[in-house]
């Protein structure tokens, strides 16, 4: 080692028997923000994890709570947790509903299969009348009524208060009574209107309007038929 001139060496020697050391880094700081950064990640997540399950474990006790509160619906709103304290009555208010939901399911088959009931044409009496200025129109469609299978009444003009007042193809005319015989003309006349009266018979009258040109065809007729009888499909309750 060179000395600068003017200087004594001995003044850059080492002396002594201790040797300087050179200290460790400290990364107690570093430590410390790891730690804090951990505990606060996982603050984090636990309290998102505790959000997720409040969500949708709330949805599911609602809709328990909605399915128990449904069961004493023609009563007052029972609890769920009142229901099941009380076995017995439950159980009896369960049997007397399966009574009930039975008693429904039968009487809406009865219905069913007495819409499906259609009475037959020969079984049906229809007056013919022509309320147009078109002569020999009712005695034509009552001879074809008649190839059909009904019955047919009384057969000429229609009464002056009618006369040129249905505008529409016809009009099918009788008592409350008959409804179900009126259907059944009504289906051989495309567009024909029912209108109820007061008559004591069961007998139907079909009225032949200014828009009469033909009856219906007997595929369009029972067509019509089919679709003015079928039974009306009753909404199921829904189940939870």
């Amino acid at each position: 080692m060179l000395t600068p001139p003017g200087l004594k060496g001995k003044q850059y020697r080492v002396t002594g028997t201790a040797y300087p050391r050179l200290a460790r880094p400290n990364h107690r700081r570093r430590l410390i923000l790891l730690a804090i950064t951990g505990v606060t990640v996982l603050a984090v997540l636990g309290w998102g994890t505790s959000q997720l399950l409040d969500v949708f474990g709330g949805k599911k006790s609602t809709a328990a709570a909605g399915c128990g509160t449904k069961v004493a619906a023609h009563g007052d709103s029972v609890p769920s947790g009142a229901a099941s304290a009380s076995a017995s009555p439950s159980a009896g208010s369960s049997a007397a509903a399966g009574t009930k939901a039975g008693a429904g399911a039968g009487a809406s088959a009865g219905a069913g299969a007495a819409l499906a009931v259609v009475p037959k044409p020969t079984g049906i009496t229809v007056n013919v009348y022509n309320a147009t200025d078109r002569a020999g129109l009712a005695g034509q469609t009552a001879a074809e009524l008649k190839k059909r299978g009904f019955t047919i009444g009384k057969i000429g003009n229609a009464p002056t208060a009618l006369q040129h007042k249905v505008l529409g193809t016809a009009q099918v005319t009788g008592n409350s009574a008959a409804a179900k015989l009126m259907t059944v003309v009504g289906t051989e006349v495309t567009g024909a209107k029912p209108v109820t009266d007061l008559r004591k018979d069961t007998t139907v009258d079909l009225i032949l309007g200014n828009g009469f040109t033909t009856l219906a065809t007997p595929a369009q007729a029972a067509q019509a038929l089919a679709l003015a009888t079928r039974p009306t499909a009753t909404p199921s309750p829904a189940h939870c």
